[in-house]
């Protein structure tokens, strides 16, 4: 859940206040009890993702993972141990 600044038009107070995104918005001051109080943009609203269970990859079994491991092609060796001729085919041309 956020924190959210508020500030009362009427006497000034400032506060922060923890709520869920889908609360009401705070009206009354608890300072002067006025209903003056108006919740602040731009401020303490960022919601931040930590850990893991945010990609979809997170959530894949260990059968899925073990068969997309088994359907990547096996690595082939790099060449075949000769130099490409192709430098000496192009000057021939």
């Amino acid at each position: 859940m956020p924190t959210y600044d508020y500030l009362c038009e009427a006497c000034g107070h400032e506060l922060e206040v923890f709520q869920g995104i889908n609360d009401e918005v705070l009206k009354k001051c608890p300072e002067c009890k006025k209903n003056k109080l108006q919740r602040q943009f731009g401020t303490g609203a960022a919601i931040v993702f930590k850990g893991s269970g945010f990609y979809q990859t997170d959530y894949r079994s260990e059968s899925y993972k073990k068969g997309q491991s088994a359907d990547k092609p096996k690595a082939e060796p790099k060449g075949d141990g000769k130099k490409s001729d192709s430098k000496a085919k192009k000057s021939k041309d």
